[in-house]
């Protein structure tokens, strides 16, 4: 099987080496330029660009795929198959229309669920208890396409967007191979989507951010989850923003922002109560809630809300 994988970032590389380790000819590999990262603004490679360079594979990294240009290369790399993984530009419909077993996208959620750009954390805030894959032919539409296979895991209760993020692109790696097998001996079948049974993704905003401690702890929690690593939950406690990275539903009432106590740090919501395990004052680095704590001089619960 000859295949042109599609991908840009870390999600995407164990579809890619997968591809690879079980002897695919991934005869090139399309990705998004290189962008300029950290305080120095240093021109970074996406993760996929890295991994198709230690495997010797050729990289294509247009601006745009609709002059024709990245069809003309298409055209001459003549694969059966594109493999599409987070690569994060609309393929015009002749690239779509030219593989012998078409293009194939992998997408982080168990469709017709959750299209869309971030599958991943908008599972964890609706407090989800399961997701998955889905493999599907891809068409002109937004995540629209027929299915082909799916795989699916449990969301732990504790489990943020970053972990499952993780999890996910390892399950996606094996699906993909099973997809192409499939493809070879000619036992792929489509299932269409149930439109009415659809939802959407909406990309992830710093406006998502602020912690409504009036909503109730399970809530609160998922919250934070989902927005796990970016673009983080925060408040502000007494007066100074905060980010909280993780959280524990916990028992404890109280009016709604109100710390409970301090060791643990235990916050009151609208229903419940979180205990706080990580958290990030403004212009520091992540820290564990005691040491936290340990920062605050002997403060009392009394003295402490969050808003």
């Amino acid at each position: 099987m000859r295949a042109v994988f599609m991908g840009t970032p870390d999600f995407a590389v164990p579809c890619l080496q997968s591809m690879i380790n079980d002897g695919t000819e991934v005869v090139g590999v399309f990705t998004q330029p290189d962008k300029p990262k950290g305080r120095g603004y240093t021109l970074t490679p996406p993760p996929v660009k890295v991994c198709a360079a230690e495997n010797g594979i050729e990289v294509y990294q247009p601006t745009t795929l609709k002059d024709g240009e990245a069809f003309r290369i298409i055209s001459q790399l003549a694969p059966d198959m594109i493999i599409v993984v987070a690569y994060g530009k609309i393929l015009p419909k002749e690239i779509l229309d030219y593989p012998k077993y078409g293009c194939i996208n992998v997408h982080a959620s168990l469709l017709p669920e959750y299209r869309g750009a971030a599958p991943i954390q908008q599972a964890v805030l609706d407090g989800k208890e399961k997701t998955g894959v889905t493999a599907m032919y891809m068409d002109i539409g937004l995540d629209t396409g027929d299915m082909l296979m799916k795989a699916e895991l449990e969301i732990g209760e504790n489990e943020t967007a970053d972990e499952l993020h993780d999890r996910l692109s390892a399950l996606g790696a094996e699906l993909i191979i099973k997809v192409i097998h499939s493809a070879e001996n000619g036992s792929l079948r489509r299932e269409k989507q149930d439109d009415s049974r659809s939802s959407y993704a909406k990309m992830l905003t710093k406006e998502m951010s602020k912690i409504d401690f009036s909503k109730s702890a399970q809530e609160i929690h998922n919250q934070v989850r989902g927005l796990n690593s970016w673009p983080s939950a925060s408040a502000v406690l007494n007066g100074k923003r905060v980010k909280i990275h993780r959280t524990l539903i916990t028992e404890g009432k109280g009016e709604s922002g109100q710390v409970l106590s301090i060791n643990p740090l235990v916050v009151a919501c609208g229903e419940g109560a979180l205990e706080i395990i990580e958290i990030q004052p403004e212009g520091k680095k992540k820290m564990n809630a005691q040491a936290f704590v340990n920062g605050l001089h002997g403060a009392k619960p009394s003295e402490l809300k969050f808003s």
